[in-house]
């Protein structure tokens, strides 16, 4: 039941994340993905901080940067690239892809070779993923979907190192998380600035948007999610990326009046279906039958005692 509890808070994050979608589309400036990202990092990072009161030491200096720069410098402005380019749930969608790129960085980065389950629940979220994407091939953007691809490769990068490195000794995943985004948030903002000028001027409706993306998207979202990546392993984790396009399909019917197509609900199921299997530990197969064989054997010599 505590694993459980876990594996539910941790997926409140890509859930929330799968709204940013439609926030981006119907709430903020069009065109500005480096802002958007910058507004959404930074102010989040900051106030993190100042509730952790904790700054890197050691080798942290360097970690916490490259960590920064993963999971969250290069991986928002592709996710708003994406966004402005892509209907929102299928930008969401490439993001099931996660386990495939988690299953081989594994390999090298921990030296856990996937289990052949593992490759297949991956194999079954990225079919998923096809069945949404072949479907909606008259209409895709080739930069929007390389740039759904290379965020995904970013953030599954960063998710395996911050599994590989943990955390130092006494420091919480809320300072963890604040730095991170601090950094993520001061590497983006001078390219910001450079690629997209002044900021725009923002109405009610893109404020509204950038405070629900900066709190609730984003410092909450952050802090559980990398939560969950010291307690659950680096596939169980990943393994709930496709909650993000479930609920981004689900906001864009319910609010949007988008549709979706029997081929496109299909591949949302598989992708469902691979989230639930994806939390299941790789060798829970293996030991289930292990234990069931070694009680048979004890029960086996108990008799011969007799």
């Amino acid at each position: 039941m505590r694993r459980a509890g876990v594996i539910l808070l941790t997926a409140l994050a890509p859930a929330s994340w799968g709204s940013t979608y439609a926030v981006t589309t119907q709430l903020l400036p069009p065109d500005r993905p480096l802002f958007t990202a910058t507004v959404r990092a930074l102010p989040a990072g900051l106030l993190l901080l100042a509730l952790a009161r904790r700054l890197p030491k050691g080798e942290w200096w360097w970690k916490a940067p490259v960590l920064g720069a993963l999971n969250i410098g290069a991986f928002f402005p592709l996710l708003f690239l994406s966004a402005y380019r892509l209907p929102g749930g299928l930008a969401a969608v490439v993001g099931s892809l996660g386990p495939l790129f988690v299953a081989v960085l594994s390999t090298g980065l921990l030296g856990q070779r996937p289990s052949r389950r593992t490759l297949l629940t991956g194999a079954v979220a990225a079919l998923g993923v096809s069945l949404v994407v072949l479907r909606a091939a008259g209409a895709l953007d080739a930069l929007g979907v390389a740039a759904a691809l290379a965020s995904t490769a970013s953030m599954s990068t960063g998710t395996v190192l911050t599994k590989k490195w943990g955390r130092p000794d006494g420091v919480g995943p809320l300072a963890l998380t604040a730095w991170q985004l601090t950094a993520g948030g001061l590497l983006i903002a001078p390219l910001a600035w450079l690629v997209e000028g002044a900021p725009p001027a923002l109405d009610g409706r893109a404020l509204g948007g950038y405070a629900y993306l900066a709190l609730a998207n984003t410092a909450v979202a952050y802090w559980l999610w990398f939560r969950g990546i010291g307690r659950l392993t680096a596939t169980q984790v990943t393994f709930l990326g496709p909650l993000s396009p479930l609920t981004a399909a689900v906001i864009g019917w319910a609010a949007l009046g988008q549709s979706l197509t029997p081929l496109q609900l299909v591949g949302m199921g598989l992708a469902f279906g691979a989230t639930v299997a994806g939390q299941r530990p790789a060798g829970s197969f293996r030991s289930t039958k292990n234990s069931a064989r070694k009680h048979s054997m004890d029960a086996m010599g108990a008799a011969l005692r007799r």
